[in-house]
């Protein structure tokens, strides 16, 4: 049976940090504009920040979609689901912002990561999200897996990389500073770290 919640902590604060993987939801206004469902998960890269507010790295991929639609409208769903232990899943519901490099508090939310180092993977931003309704399901119908270690390939392909070889990198990439729906991106160039 689901349950809603006032704020993240205890239990589910526990679950939602232990959690290797969770999802992000994200669409535009436009009723026929793409909705954007992604994947995260390299551990050290997902934060809470005090009952009501989480916050996550995000760094370079091949769109900009999550950050485009935060701009246009703020709606933002993160889910988790368990896949050793007791089945469960949580989903929260917010309102999102992207936090480039160069907003005055980006130094601050970045020391909330403490390990992983962010220029490893080019950071493009922190996605802060302040939930608006935290709700569990039971999760009986998510399978069994196993979590072996995180992927280095990220890590590998974007260390390589400096401020102004990124902020080129993203230039050439189709949908960085314009989202699949037309909507403002990213900013380029990048600010530096």
């Amino acid at each position: 049976m689901g349950k809603t919640y006032e704020r993240i902590d205890g239990r589910l604060r526990t679950f939602i940090e232990e959690q290797p993987l969770f999802f992000t939801a994200t669409a535009p206004l436009s009723g026929d504009g793409t909705v954007n469902l992604s994947p995260k998960g390299l551990r050290g890269s997902f934060a809470v920040l005090d009952e009501h507010t989480v916050a996550y790295l995000d760094f370079a991929g091949s769109t900009a979609e999550t950050v485009a639609h935060l701009r246009e409208n703020g709606r933002i769903t993160l889910m988790w689901c368990a896949f050793q232990g007791p089945p469960n899943i949580v989903r929260v519901h917010g309102r999102g912002e992207p936090v480039f490099r160069d907003d005055p508090r980006f130094g601050e939310l970045l020391s909330r990561f403490q390990d992983l180092d962010p220029t490893s993977h080019g950071l493009r931003a922190i996605i802060v999200v302040h939930a608006e309704l935290v709700r569990d399901s039971c999760g009986y119908a998510v399978p069994f897996m196993t979590y072996d270690e995180d992927r280095d390939l990220h890590a590998r392909r974007f260390a390589r990389e400096d401020d102004a070889s990124l902020s080129a990198y993203f230039a050439k990439k189709e949908h960085i500073a314009t989202s699949m729906d037309g909507l403002p991106g990213l900013p380029l160039p990048l600010s530096p770290i």
